[in-house]
């Protein structure tokens, strides 16, 4: 398949590039910069020059490919508003294509808020965090649109060898210092590492008459406690912590940092059941981070 990626040289958007390519597929990166063209071309893709904040510089190549992966977010204020803008232009270029483009939308884990006890799946009520609510409301114009074939991916929290969501304890443990864990030690997170997942957006694009959500999770709600004392185990800390309120870190970090203080988990029953997908870490003790 052809198919053009945004985000492709990201921290998860590599790893869904390479796999892209290693499976065969022709792929085409939106890039803002010569590094990132550098990147792309050593992963065997091609880079398209653009930027996620201006469509009309890169929006017709919709009209030249199979399939499409957004996986791209500028971090920023404006995060929302370039990626309502980016899905607008793609899902206009799409009408005018005599042939359905399937496209890949990047939800997440915090769209269904805390879970508790309840184990989420696709039908779950969703109580997005309020600095990722829009993500529901661009979900839900893609999976309308009647020139695309959508699947919404809900990425459990990710990891990879490089930390991930997992960065701030390898930081605490590498300089010996308490972990600051955000809500409570007995918070658990839905897992699933980085390369698992990409699989998962390849497989979703193989199978371009799968439509609605899918859940991507290898483990679905593992305490913080656990995951600090592995840590731990693996850089000799002594396991020491610090518990932060979510009033400290939303204003300390912002409205974001509620996501981490959400107490959740997710399965992914109907991704493996419909795509065959299997993930190899079933356990993060057994991945390298």
């Amino acid at each position: 398949m052809k198919i053009f990626i945004l985000g492709g040289t990201g921290s998860i958007g590599t790893a869904v590039t390479q796999n892209l390519v290693r499976h065969g597929h022709d792929v085409t990166g939106l890039s803002r910069s010569d590094a990132s063209d550098r990147k792309l071309a050593a992963m065997g893709a091609h880079p398209l020059r653009g930027d996620l904040r201006r469509p009309g510089g890169w929006v017709r190549e919709v009209a030249h490919v199979d399939g499409l992966i957004q996986l791209a977010a500028t971090f920023g204020p404006d995060m929302a508003e370039a990626d309502t803008a980016a899905m607008g232009a793609i899902l206009r270029q799409a009408a005018l294509r005599p042939d359905p483009l399937r496209l890949i939308y990047t939800g997440g884990c915090w769209l269904y808020g805390a879970t508790g006890n309840r184990i989420a799946d696709e039908v779950s009520p969703m109580r997005p965090i309020k600095p990722f609510a829009w993500m529901q409301k661009n979900a839900r114009a893609a999976l309308a649109a009647p020139a695309v074939s959508a699947a919404v991916i809900h990425p459990a929290m990710v990891y990879h060898p490089e930390g991930g969501v997992f960065s701030r304890y390898l930081e605490a443990a590498r300089h010996m210092i308490p972990f600051e864990i955000w809500g409570s030690v007995a918070t658990r997170w839905p897992l699933v590492e980085r390369a698992d997942l990409a699989c998962a957006y390849r497989l979703l694009m193989e199978h371009p008459k799968l439509n609605g959500h899918f859940n991507a999770s290898a483990e679905t709600g593992v305490p913080v406690a656990e995951i600090t004392r592995e840590i731990a185990r693996r850089h000799g800390h002594d396991a020491s912590y610090v518990v932060r309120s979510l009033k400290h870190v939303l204003i300390k970090y912002g409205d974001w940092a509620e996501g981490p203080t959400l107490d959740q988990q997710m399965g992914s029953a109907k991704l493996r059941q419909m795509t065959g997908w299997e993930p190899q870490y079933t356990s993060f003790r057994n991945a390298q981070f």
